[in-house]
């Protein structure tokens, strides 16, 4: 695990290069803090530059930047080939491996199998830049599910690409001006989804992407997609419950040991839920040695798991450290949160997690993590209820719709001033308006995306937010993947939307601000194909996601430990906006502030803070996406 950065000179030379790409790299200590690197080819206008986080071959065998043995291929790579030790056995003794790295067999596979193939056999999290010295190409790839990040712009002549936003703004040629309509939809979600980010003319690759620069002229294709892989596999699967659980822990307990493997000390992360706890349980059978687990927890019940954690962990046996944080330690957070994203990131869920990280870090180089199982075996509501919502609306005439959508807008604003005067004889605020243009919104939406868009959707029914901004075009807007079962269409969109671009980059920015690797079992291709194969019927039985998996998990954990209500790793949001945050966000949020910075409505974004102060409105999670917007701008514009 680790960052890198570089850049290849297309029209104008980059001035002293390994200088630049030294510093580049440099933003990124945090990835890697146990080696550093630099490679720099001034023909080709070429540099490559790589902070290490030693997690396998702890030797200078791993060093990187790293050239193959035939010289031709130079990498800087940044994630895990768990799969490295079978593919070094079908490459061949014969080679002379240099040391026993996953870095090495990637380059090796490339060299003899070609880059499609040798992506198509990778199983791991990786996202790289790798030179061809012999045709000067620059390929840049990423994972599957987009574990990994990877940015790229084109400015000023040259190509900069890297782990993190950070290190591009190293090279002088940066200017990463703010786009307007990524802020758009940044507030609408809370996060950007790829190719955008905040800046104009600087993209994420997107997950399942490779990108090749041959004689300045760039060109980007999928090497595999989610959509296609699950409409393959569809329903293919045509056992039982029982048996369905028997082949779900077979590759659960496969996927388990390959990310365990390391020449440094592993955890786990451990809420006490189904899919850590199963996570952990595997851990327990495969591990020789005792495991170490963690959790945090917060002084509010409802939002407190450590107890929960703490019964699983003592069942299992494992050595669990728990860490109750405080208000203000919490709080104290707060300000990095901006430091560590990059761009505006509003899933309040990062403050935890990088604490968690934090506390974890200290007794381990790596953790696992059950993210992912969500939204591969249907634990989330919207599985159950956006298919029967968009049935519903599937089935109503069109020009009912339209006609409805109409008379929703046309009643909105007199419905709006009605209850803005009744509001000022009342403590509670009402917004029918915004209730009615919120109700138009969802009689036009036009596909199963567009839906599931809507349900992420904040500040729903209201004026334009960001002036001048269009709609940006994103995965809500696109058509829905070709699936026969809506409930596997909606997974399968979280898969491409709301996992890598909300939960991958919320784990890996909090973990690497620590310098600790996270590893994600869930997200192996063997099991995301399963998943997909599996009728909805067994992953969702009534009202219960997860069917299968809680079979698995109920062979290792009494079932009494662990079925409760879903929880996630939610913060008391309005309690600190009212308590400890509020002269922070007042400052953020004052109307002057806003008004001359001109990215926000500055009236809107007023109103609603004030109705949340007064206690006449819960605007949380939407104040929310505004406050790390502010924060963020802030910190890059102080």
């Amino acid at each position: 695990m680790c960052g890198f950065a570089g850049f290849l000179d297309l029209t104008q030379a980059t001035p002293d290069r390994e200088r630049v790409v030294r510093a580049m790299a440099a933003t990124l200590l945090h990835r890697g803090p146990d080696d550093d690197g630099a490679w720099v080819d001034d023909g080709a206008g070429v540099a490559l530059g790589f902070r290490r986080l030693a997690i396998i071959d702890l030797s200078p065998q791993g060093h990187q930047p790293m050239t193959s043995h035939d010289g031709r291929w130079v990498i800087s790579f940044n994630g895990e080939i768990y799969n490295h030790e079978a593919l070094r056995a079908r490459l061949g003794e014969d080679i002379g491996w240099r040391g026993h790295s996953d870095t090495e067999v990637l380059l090796q596979a490339v060299s003899a199998w070609g880059m499609e193939r040798a992506l198509a056999e990778f199983d791991g999290m990786f996202a790289f830049a790798l030179w061809d010295r012999q045709d000067r190409v620059l390929t840049l790839a990423r994972d599957r599910f987009g574990e990994k990040p990877l940015y790229w712009t084109q400015s000023g002549g040259h190509l900069l690409f890297g782990s993190e936003i950070k290190a591009l703004r190293a090279h002088p040629a940066w200017t990463g001006g703010i786009d307007r309509d990524a802020l758009a939809l940044y507030m609408r979600l809370g996060w950007i989804t790829a190719p955008h980010t905040i800046h104009s003319g600087v993209f994420k690759l997107e997950p399942g992407h490779v990108m090749r620069v041959s004689e300045g002229q760039i060109s980007t294709q999928a090497y595999w997609s989610a959509a296609e892989c699950a409409a393959g596999v569809e329903n293919g699967f045509t056992g039982n419950a029982e048996a369905a659980a028997d082949r779900l822990e077979e590759l659960l307990r496969q996927s388990v040991r390959l990310r365990m493997q390391a020449d440094v000390p592993v955890g786990v992360f451990l809420s006490g839920g189904i899919d850590s706890s199963i996570t952990a349980a595997l851990m327990r059978q495969l591990s020789s040695e005792p495991v170490h687990s963690f959790t945090i927890g917060f002084d509010q019940s409802g939002l407190d798991e450590s107890p929960h954690a703490r019964a699983v962990a003592d069942h299992l046996g494992t050595i669990h450290t728990e860490v109750r944080i405080s208000d203000a330690e919490a709080l104290a957070q707060v300000p990095r949160l901006p430091l560590l994203y990059d761009e505006p990131f509003a899933d309040a869920a990062a403050l935890p997690t990088a604490l968690l990280a934090q506390v974890t870090r200290k007794s381990v180089t790596v953790a696992l993590s059950g993210d992912g199982a969500d939204e591969l075996f249907g634990g989330y509501g919207i599985y159950r209820s956006i298919p029967k919502d968009w049935g519903r609306l599937r089935g109503l005439p069109g020009g009912l719709k339209s006609l409805g959508a109409l008379g929703a807008r046309q009643l909105a604003e007199p419905a709006e001033g009605l209850a803005a005067l009744a509001g000022r004889f009342a403590k509670r605020r009402s917004h029918p308006g915004h209730r009615l243009r919120r109700e138009a919104e969802r009689l036009e939406v036009q596909s199963l995306a567009g839906l599931l868009g809507l349900h992420y959707s904040r500040w729903r029914g209201m004026p334009a937010l960001v002036p001048g901004a269009r709609e940006a075009q994103s995965l809500f807007s696109a058509p829905t993947p070709a699936l026969k079962d809506d409930a596997l269409a909606t997974m399968v969109l979280d898969a491409c939307g709301y996992l890598p671009d909300d939960l991958c980059v919320k784990t890996d920015r909090a973990t690497m601000g620590a310098s600790l690797e996270a590893r994600l079992p869930f997200l192996a291709l063997e099991i995301a194909q399963f998943a997909w194969s599996l009728p909805t019927g067994l992953k969702i039985e009534g009202e219960t996601g997860k069917a299968v998996l809680r079979r698995v998990l109920y062979r290792h954990v009494p079932r009494a430990l662990v079925d409760r209500p879903k929880m996630g790793f939610e913060v008391p949001l309005r309690r600190w906006l009212n308590g400890q945050l509020r002269d922070w966000a007042d400052d953020l949020l004052s109307e002057d502030r806003l008004r001359r910075q001109g990215f926000l409505d500055t009236a809107l974004v007023a109103q609603c803070w004030r109705e949340h102060r007064s206690g006449a409105k819960n605007w949380q999670n939407e104040i929310w996406h505004a406050l790390m917007f502010q924060a963020w701008l802030d910190s890059v514009n102080p």
